[in-house]
């Protein structure tokens, strides 16, 4: 069975949701008196705002909107032409400021009738003042909320797009927002669920003997998800909707339990570029080409490149290790150039990157596949020159040893702060190369001596800031610093060592793992510990009685007692879904780790988090934990938005229609008329202009009162005035 796409999923309901409006039945009367019904079809007007927006561009197309019977699309905090004739498609984000725009058009009667779409549910106290409006009654048709106030940015990675999460989270300043930000984030949890048709069970990270203020956060966050989901499901009889798919788990955890990931350097595709070369990210992820030099005399400029699911090359490559990139891209072209016949005749074969690319060079009239083979090679090219300029290879050895508690061998390693040291003496280590291995060195010793800290980051000659990065470290539960001479118990691993893998180069640059994947592969086993990983509702999910995952689906969530374990899925059945949410941030390994164990054990895995992290931003973020909360420009401190005062101008009064043409006084010549008494003009004769006028108006007087006398004669003799019949 295929996997479920959230960026599809949402792409469906938007659409689903705009193409109900298309039009309205009617009724005709036959001639036999029976009544046939038919449809008509409306075209309507598109109304977004910018929030809405950021959702359509992710996952549709304006041509996909207009296919919908739709025959403009607006935005609506813009200036828009009134259009009292046509109806209104609203699509909008539930916000104060959004409403006041809605009412606004409502007041000016700006269309004839309106349907109103809301990405999510609209607050109470929003709905409330909508409702208490009489215009709005009037305007109305109808109102719907979707579930769709979230980001998918790939098939199984879904985003919040909200990097402020973090801070929020873990700033001591923000203590008094977090409660109202886990609303915030549960809502948007059980939007993806409710999406995907999901009633699932939840577990939640607990740290051991937790120390760090926010160790509770997975905790609350949970309860908070139940009790939108049990609300959700209360007042909709049709969730979870009737499946044959067995019942899914959300996993809650946070950014603490795995502090490694973030730091680490990880050599597949994805995670590599967004590490070392300079991706842009926002709403959309691209890469910004360089010139090609050797068509500078063309006056080729560098342009930003598009990463996204379109590009088949991407989604095929993009957790591929590099050394299988290059052979994998190598292979690929070899069978793109037997495919087409303008290869067949050059006998030059493909023997390096830079070879390909001046073969592609040469190739116009294959625009797309060389477009898209030309940004893959000069991202793969580029990553393995900085991975050779900054002495990536000698850095893994040592950080792979710190990571993962053992080396190359599968044994205790030794003489790593040696190791560690001679590194942060070379030139060609990068500042913030040094300051991720001295913070792995640190978290590997399970925190150092302040004296040490700072002799560490003073060899490395790193700012003194970045010490204030260390030790911002605490609030996400690492022990930074200890005492002379204090026993502290080795740090345990989070789950137990693995066998050795094979010892070659490339694997062993790559031994670590996220803790997130040894997390799903418990779970998924059925073997994940519950002390660590509690349950929301333990009497529920105990696994009590005779009822197993085995046999329950979503049809029996309102009549059994579920379970979560499950090992294995029904190969003829949907594949069941294990959906994880990753509060502070997710990392690219943790991705690939998902989609990793989704081929491994036939599941549909989702990744959800409240933006991506790379190393440079969490080490920016970590560091910002320690600043004023105002120059952290959270939106929250931001003045709230307003709805354009445009929007509530009064227009322009309409014009007076047209007055019936008529004869036009002649005074062109009144400056002449004489009112002397003998009736003579200064400079004209008796039968000048003055007395033409006289004449003319006199005649048609005159005439006027004949015709009324004709048209009451008849009226008399058509009885229109008298008794008599």
């Amino acid at each position: 069975m295929s996997s479920t796409s959230a960026i599809s999923l949402q792409r469906e309901i938007i659409l689903g949701a705009v193409r109900s409006i298309g039009g309205e039945v009617c009724s005709l009367d036959a001639e036999d008196g029976s009544v046939s019904n038919y449809f008509v079809v409306q075209w309507k007007i598109f109304v977004q705002d910018h929030g809405s927006k950021r959702i359509l561009d992710g996952v549709v197309r304006e041509d996909d909107i207009l296919e919908a019977n739709i025959s403009n699309v607006e935005q609506i905090e813009d200036r828009r032409p009134a259009n009292p004739e046509m109806d209104a498609v609203y699509f909008l984000s539930p916000q104060t400021h959004i409403l006041d725009c809605l009412l606004a058009d409502f007041e000016h009667r700006r269309y004839r009738k309106s349907y109103i779409v809301w990405t999510s549910a609209l607050p109470p106290e929003l709905r409330a003042r909508l409702d208490n409006s009489t215009l709005a009654r009037e305007q109305i048709v109808r109102i719907s909320d979707l579930n769709v106030e979230f980001y998918p940015r790939e098939s199984h990675l879904i985003t919040f797009l909200d990097p402020w999460s973090f801070p929020t989270l873990f700033h001591p300043a923000c203590n008094q927002l977090v409660q109202k930000h886990m609303v915030d984030l549960a809502q948007k949890i059980v939007s993806v669920c409710v999406s995907l048709g999901e009633y699932p069970s939840i577990r939640y990270y607990s740290p051991r003997n937790p120390e760090h203020e926010a160790s509770i956060l997975c905790l609350h966050l949970a309860r908070f998800v139940q009790q939108e989901l049990d609300q959700y499901a209360k007042f909709n009889d049709d969730f979870p909707p009737v499946s044959t798919r067995l019942r899914g788990t959300l996993i809650i955890t946070d950014r603490s339990m795995d502090l490694f990931a973030p730091l680490v350097h990880e050599f597949t595709y994805q995670a590599m570029i967004h590490d070392l070369l300079t991706i842009v990210e926002g709403d959309r992820v691209f890469y910004k080409t360089p010139a090609n030099s050797n068509n500078s005399s063309e006056g080729q400029e560098a342009k930003d490149a598009e990463i996204s699911e379109k590009d088949s090359i991407w989604v095929a490559n993009r957790h591929l290790h590099m050394k299988d990139l290059i052979t994998k891209l190598v292979s690929d072209f070899e069978a793109f150039r037997a495919k087409n016949p303008q290869f067949a005749q050059s006998d030059e074969k493909p023997s390096s990157i830079n070879n390909i690319k001046d073969m592609l060079a040469g190739l116009p009239q294959f625009q797309e596949g060389k477009e898209a083979y030309s940004l893959h090679l000069s991202m793969a090219q580029e990553a393995i020159n900085v991975f050779q300029k900054r002495r990536l290879q000698d850095i893994a050895s040592v950080e792979q040893s710190l990571a993962t508690g053992l080396d190359e061998e599968h044994k205790k390693p030794k003489n790593l702060a040696d190791q560690v040291v001679r590194l942060l003496d070379e030139e060609a280590i990068t500042f913030p190369d040094r300051l991720r291995l001295i913070i792995e060195y640190l978290l590997y010793r399970d925190g150092l001596l302040p004296s040490d800290v700072k002799k560490l980051l003073a060899h490395a000659q790193l700012p003194a800031q970045d010490g204030e990065v260390i030790h911002n470290l605490e609030l996400l539960g690492a022990h930074v610093s200890r005492q002379p001479k204090e026993l502290r118990p080795v740090a345990q691993p989070f789950f137990a060592r693995k066998p050795a893998p094979p010892a070659e180069q490339e694997v062993s640059l790559s031994r670590f793992e996220p803790t997130l994947k040894s997390v799903l592969e418990e779970h998924i086993r059925g073997s994940l510990d519950q002390i660590r990983f509690p349950f929301t509702k333990p009497h529920l999910d105990s696994g009590e009685g005779t009822i197993g995952q085995e046999n329950l689906s979503q049809a029996s969530l309102r009549s059994a007692k579920p379970t979560w374990a499950r090992t294995r899925s029904t190969p003829a059945g949907p594949k069941q879904r294990i959906i994880v949410f990753m509060a502070g941030g997710a990392t690219y390994s943790e991705s690939r780790a998902c989609y990793e164990l989704s081929e491994l054990f036939s599941k549909d895995l989702f990744l959800v988090t409240s933006h991506m992290l790379t190393p440079s931003l969490f080490l920016r973020q970590v560091g910002d934990l320690s600043v004023d909360r105002r120059r952290l420009n959270l939106p929250v401190d931001q003045p709230k938005p307003k709805a354009p005062a445009h929007l509530f101008e009064r227009g322009p009064p309409p014009a007076p229609k047209p007055v019936a043409s008529a004869q036009q006084p002649p005074t062109a010549g009144l400056g002449s008329i004489n009112l002397n008494s003998n009736g003579k003009s200064h400079g004209s004769s008796a039968n000048g202009t003055g007395a033409n006028l006289a004449t003319s108006s006199s005649s048609k007087l005159g005439k006027s009162k004949k015709e009324k006398e004709k048209d009451s004669e008849k009226k008399k003799k058509l009885h229109f005035f008298s008794s008599k019949k």
